[in-house]
This record gives C-alpha cells, structure tokens and sequence, in this order.
C-alpha cells in the first residue's frame, strides 16, 4: 500500500479586515448611530422634563378632582381624563367600522376598481390633512347643526383624523394574508363573504388592531380640532345622574394649552402632569398595539 501525502491546506484568516467594504460598513454604521443618539437627545430632554416636573405632581387627587380656578390650590384634571376617553371611544365607534368595511372592499370585493383607486388616494390625502381643518369640517357639520359644542362633535373631528390610518392599515393586514389560505377556503366551497369573516378578518386581526391602536394613540393626543368641536369644561361630562355628552366637554390636550398659558404655579404643574399622564396613555397604546400586532401566520 503506498502512502498518499496530503498537502497542507491554508487556513483562510477569520481575522477582520478594515478595509474596503468592511470599512464603509463601519464608518455608515458609525454615522448612523451617531444621528440616532443625536435625534434622541430632544426625546429624552422632553421625557426627562416631563417626569421630574409633572411626576412631582401626581396623586390620586389628580386623577379625582377637577381643575381649579385661578387662585385656588389644589384640583387635577379627572374630568378631562374621562372627555378625552368618551371622545375617543366615540371617535373609534365611527372610524373603526367604517375603515374596516372600507378595507375589505379595497383589499378584496374590488381592488382595482375606479372606486377603489379614488378611496385609496382620498385616504392617503387624509393621513397628511393639517388636524385642524378636520375641527372646521366637524364644527360645520355637527357645531353649527346642534347649535352646541360637544363631545359628539369633538368625537367626529378626531374620526376624520382616524380613518385614514384605520383603512390604510386594514386593507394591507388583508393583503398580507397568504393566497394559499383563501384558496383553500375556496376549494372547500366557502363563498366570498364566508372567507373575508372565516380566514381574512380573523387572520389579519393582528395588524389590523395595530393600526387601530396607532389610529387611537394620535386621536387621544390632538388639540387643533377639540377647540372647534368639544372646546373645554370645568365639569364632569357625567352629573346629575346624566351623561351630558352634548355638552362643552373638557380634554387633556385642551386643559394643557389652557394651563400652559396661564400665569398660576398651580395651573402649570397640572398642566406638567396632564403632559405626562397623555404621553403615558399615548405610550401605553403603542406598546399595546406592539404586543397584540404580531401576525400568527
């Protein structure tokens, strides 16, 4: 048997190289990092102010009281909390629904439609339409037809501003819902409204709640389009065993552009407080919507 001699093989070097497109890499990396931390900075000021300076404020009394008048110590802004929940509520009630149906029938019925085409370019206009002209629509429509500021009308202003968001996140949630799943559904027999409520809906649940989140976590925190519709109130939107939704009703944005501008120490530290119980709310709905907005498929 005669021996073979195996040449010694060259080990390639496992060593990094800084030169050519390594060296780009890390310079590009290196500047990315440096405008992320340079774009964070104003975030974490804000946040940083907004927790050492509202954060010293709150309590339960805050969450309980309503706010005070000019001299008067004390108080906090429970009913604009409560405002700002019973207009969003009113305001998803709408946009919701309607941004759904308006999905299905641009993600499926008919996608390629004249319609269609027409209601994706309207929402897309929508989604940069300035907040405040969608108060003037709602003071117009409602305002001016009830002859009263309330929170129905502040409810349809943040509606406008929602159902952009709503239907263009829907209808991709439903295009994103593999083919071979419909198809299936379809070789058994199902009919067209049998798949959409069956396998399109609960299968693109996921994302599509996400959007409603982010639909609702801009709606709580506008203040251009309250002041024409619900304006502000330093009552309880519910008293006298009666909930006066047709009424003036109060808001945490509105209640911190009031106090913001307001000469009394105790209006300013309220209004630190409401700024940082909205951007938690506001945060809380992000992180939400993060959680529950994982696709199953």
């Amino acid at each position: 048997m005669t021996n073979l001699t195996v040449p010694p093989v060259e080990m390639p070097s496992l060593q990094r190289r800084f030169e050519g497109r390594a060296l780009r890499s890390l310079m590009l990396t290196s500047v990315v990092w440096v405008v992320a931390l340079l774009a964070s900075v104003p975030l974490l000021s804000v946040l940083y102010m907004l927790i050492t300076r509202g954060g010293a404020r709150l309590s339960l009394e805050v969450f309980t009281e309503l706010p005070p008048t000019g001299f008067e110590t004390g108080g906090g802004f429970g009913n604009a909390m409560a405002g700002t929940f019973v207009m969003v509520g009113i305001a998803a009630a709408i946009a919701v629904p309607v941004g759904i149906l308006a999905a299905i029938f641009l993600a499926e019925l008919g996608p390629h439609s004249k319609l269609a085409n027409a209601a994706r370019f309207a929402a897309k206009m929508l989604t940069g339409l300035p907040s405040i002209l969608a108060g003037v629509f709602a003071y117009a429509l409602v305002v001016v037809t009830t002859g009263t500021y309330s929170a129905p009308a502040g409810g349809v202003a943040l509606a406008v501003l929602m159902l952009p968001i709503v239907v263009l996140t829907a209808e991709e949630a439903m295009k994103m819902v593999p083919k071979v799943m419909k198809d299936a559904a379809y070789g058994m027999g199902c009919t067209r409204s049998q798949v959409i409520w069956k396998i399109i809906l609960p299968t693109g649940l996921p994302a599509i709640l996400t959007g409603v989140m982010l639909a609702v976590a801009r709606a709580a925190g506008e203040t251009a389009p309250l002041l024409f519709t619900a304006l502000f109130s330093n009552y309880w939107i519910y008293h006298d065993g009666e909930l006066a939704v047709m009424n003036p009703t109060a808001s945490l944005a509105v209640l911190i552009y009031n106090f913001s501008g307001m000469p009394f120490d105790n209006q300013l530290e309220l209004a630190w407080a409401a700024s940082l119980v909205l951007v938690l709310i506001v945060l809380m709905v992000n992180v939400i919507s993060r959680i529950f907005g994982k696709p199953k498929y």
